[in-house]
């Protein structure tokens, strides 16, 4: 056997006795899961649709069950493509289509903001912060996912997890525009989080809007968001499979974010 080969089947080894361990990342696709909202005077996403075909009836399919789904492309745990925002809209490769397949499988490093985002809902995850964790864990490799962890479905009302007040005013952590800057010279995959979406709630109205969405996607690099589950992974030496739907010019879609964790 190749020195690869070994590789793979060491892989499928520790997959089947435990020692390397699958996390699912991923919230479930179901109707009442909410879905961004923005001003009034934009399109909306729409939220998840089930509409069931058959269900072993003889009248409409005696021996299956299927159903249709609608939904947007930024519905549930969902993956944004550089093409998604203005700034990486003329860059190669940028949609779900043409992103090379081996972008989907990365190391990953999880800065843990847990009791911050638990003290602060509008915490700022900042450059100070993530220099902080290097010292500790060593600096950021080039090429990981950076994934924010805040264990926002322990904080946050079940029936209001966009977690928006009386005033219509969202409230979810992120970073700022240093620490995106500081991720993008890391050279990072993307940036990740279990919020509805990748920048901080109150970042529309900064003096660069929405700076993970305006940097990140315009240095040509990926968001992850909605995920879960993001205390089951150590700081460093997990790996993530994250491919996103295969849509003809997409500029994301929902998928299933598994990670490899050493028991």
């Amino acid at each position: 056997m190749s020195k690869d080969g070994a590789v793979l089947s060491a892989l499928v080894e520790a997959l089947s006795n435990g020692t390397v361990k699958v996390v699912d990342l991923t919230e479930t696709l179901r109707p009442d899961y909410p879905v961004i909202a923005l001003p009034p005077q934009f399109g909306q996403a729409s939220p998840f649709i089930k509409e069931e075909i058959s269900r072993y009836d003889e009248e409409r399919g005696p021996a299956w069950y299927w159903n249709n789904i609608t939904l947007s492309e930024h519905t549930g745990t969902h993956f944004d493509a550089p093409i998604h925002w203005v700034t990486g809209k003329d860059l190669p490769n940028n949609a779900t289509d043409t992103i090379d397949p081996s972008h989907f499988v990365a190391p990953v490093c999880v800065i843990d903001c847990s009791k911050e985002a638990a003290a602060d809902q509008d915490f700022i995850l900042t450059r100070d912060f993530l220099e902080n964790w290097e010292k500790e864990y060593g600096e950021i490799p080039a090429g990981s996912w950076v994934f924010m962890r805040t264990d926002w479905r322990k904080i946050v009302s079940p029936d209001n997890w966009t977690n928006v007040d009386a005033d219509g005013n969202a409230h979810h952590p992120g970073p700022d525009k240093e620490a995106v800057e500081f991720l993008i010279e890391r050279d990072v995959m993307g940036f990740g989080t279990e919020c509805v979406g990748t920048d901080h709630a109150g970042s529309f109205g900064w003096d660069v809007p929405l700076p993970c969405h305006t940097l990140i996607h315009g240095a040509g690099k990926y968001g992850l968001q909605c995920m879960t589950n993001l205390d089951q992974l150590p700081p460093k030496g997990a790996v993530v499979i994250a491919p996103p739907l295969k849509i003809e010019e997409g500029s994301g879609s929902p998928l299933r974010v598994l990670a490899l964790v050493p028991a």
